[in-house]
């Protein structure tokens, strides 16, 4: 079971593979939120991810037999990535199940340690019925990325971790997908220290473990929608259930927007790259009701592909007014574009794109329109240049970016 020997068991097993990940204090969340905010920042891992921890320790308490038949278990990559690495490691076949929808870096990067791939199911879910299948058909042993105490365990070792750094940690943030990492990670925090509170965060869009909570049961979403791949799980495991819910304080949700922009202001403030996943508690900080507090968040995982990578950095920026697109009037005539532009520079705003509609009327001389996409500094730059057409007479529109 759960237990403080089996996690300082795991403790001294997992630190053959894992890399150190000491806490990184955050002046910029600090600030932000008043407290004293700190990042676990396990995207830092060999294989990007914590899940390499319980996967790891997981195969360590098989047998020679269990080992020998092969390894499979289903994952949106970053346990996948753990198995693969941990079977390596102990001369062992490993067979991975991923959905679809997996990013391309995740695939690979499972590959590469050795492990054969097969795509199924467009989400976890679909893709672990087809595991068990295999492992029925082939006779594998069956890892499960979550509902397995002994992953737990190893998961779990991210809070001795932390004590060992931060003694005196008074709140700790921890992603939850189907809950392996929150089973782990609350449970030796409750035995550490009783008093200190555990909020796990989840997307809006694949809040599983919420609704179980409100329903008092395990309960399957009919449905996940998520930019957060890696946690878009529809039902908890039953196994941790109880665990967790003996053990966890809350829980908070955050919807994808949110973690767009914490994407933004990651790369720029730390220059780290994070997946969705991984930056759920750092866009849960805001709904954190304490301040001049102790608060450790996990960034759980960075395996990103470039294109998810430059499509959030696009988006981030519309959300915080950095870039914005707005459509003006003008007669169809040599010259207007010019003095649209010059007024544009004289506000130091940087042209990006520009569309030129002469079909907006029918009367062309009277008015055509120039959607122009600009950078700027933030909202109030954005509102300055707006303010600067409005004064030039050319009746500005804001209207939706596309890049």
């Amino acid at each position: 079971m759960l237990t403080l020997d089996r996690f300082e068991e795991a403790s001294e097993r997992i630190k053959e593979i894992t890399l150190e990940t000491k806490l990184v204090y955050s002046d910029y969340w600090s600030e932000q939120t008043g407290n004293k905010v700190y990042l676990k920042p396990e995207n830092m891992q060999f294989t990007g991810a914590y899940k390499v921890r319980g996967a790891y320790y997981k195969i360590s308490t098989l047998s020679e037999e269990e080992c020998k038949r092969g390894l499979i278990t289903a994952s949106a990559g970053n346990h996948a990535q753990g198995v693969a690495y941990a079977a390596k490691c102990y001369g062992a076949k490993a067979v991975i199940v991923m959905p679809t929808t997996t990013p391309l870096i995740k695939v690979n990067r499972t590959k590469s340690y050795g492990a054969e791939v097969v795509l199924y199911g467009d989400v976890y879910d679909e893709a672990c019925r087809k595991a068990y299948e295999l492992a029925d058909k082939e006779g594998y042993t069956f890892i499960h990325p979550f509902d397995d105490l002994a992953v737990a365990t190893g998961q779990g070792t991210i809070a001795m971790e932390i004590f060992k750094e931060l003694p005196l940690v008074e709140y700790i943030l921890v992603p939850i997908g189907g809950g392996g990492l929150a089973t782990g990670v609350s449970t030796l925090a409750k035995l550490l220290n009783p008093k200190i509170k555990v909020i796990g965060v989840e997307p809006a869009g694949a809040n599983c473990m919420q609704a179980s909570f409100a329903a008092g049961k395990v309960m399957t979403l009919p449905q996940v929608n998520t930019i957060a791949d890696g946690t878009a799980v529809k039902t908890p495991g039953s196994q941790i259930f109880p665990y967790i819910r003996k053990n966890l304080d809350d829980i908070i949700t955050v919807t994808d927007d949110e973690l767009v922009v914490a994407f933004l202001d990651m790369v720029e403030n730390h220059k780290m790259i994070v997946e969705n996943s991984g930056l759920l508690t750092v866009a849960a900080l805001k709904h954190l009701d304490v301040s001049d507090r102790r608060v450790v968040a996990i960034l759980s995982g960075g395996n990103m592909d470039v294109i998810t990578m430059s499509s959030v950095v696009q988006q981030g920026l519309i959300f915080r007014d950095r870039i914005f697109t707005v459509s003006v009037l003008l007669p169809d005539k040599p010259g207007e574009l010019s003095k649209v532009a010059s007024t544009i520079a004289r506000e130091q705003g940087n042209v990006i794109k520009l569309e030129h509609n002469q079909f907006v009327s029918t009367n062309r001389n009277a008015a055509v329109e120039l959607r122009i996409t600009l950078e700027c500094f933030g909202t109030e730059h954005k509102k300055q240049i707006i303010k600067a057409l409005e004064k030039e007479s050319y009746q500005p529109k804001l209207v939706r970016t596309s890049l």
